[in-house]
């Protein structure tokens, strides 16, 4: 009888303490997890914010075009005009 109760607070023991010895294991792990979490969302952010900029970069872009287009249709406006003067004269 004694034996058997030797055995069984044996095995509770012998639980305790692989429990024990696995908790900094799954600690580790659920650290790892958020570390793997943070660096997706941080990598995320970082497409993200590329992507505003080269949207910001293609509007100016346009912007800048239109601007030139502008500039060109009034410098042949101009020329028109001379043209027209010439002509009066």
């Amino acid at each position: 009888m004694l034996e058997i109760q030797f055995k069984k607070q044996m095995l509770s023991i012998l639980v305790c303490a692989v429990s024990l010895a696995l908790l900094p294991v799954t600690l580790h792990a659920e650290g790892m997890e958020t570390g793997s979490t943070a660096a997706r969302q941080a990598a995320e952010q970082k497409a993200a914010l590329a992507k505003k900029a080269a949207a910001r970069q293609k509007a100016a872009e346009e912007k800048q075009k239109a601007a030139q287009e502008q500039v060109q249709g009034a410098q042949t406006s101009v020329e028109d005009a001379q043209k027209v003067l010439e002509m009066t004269k």
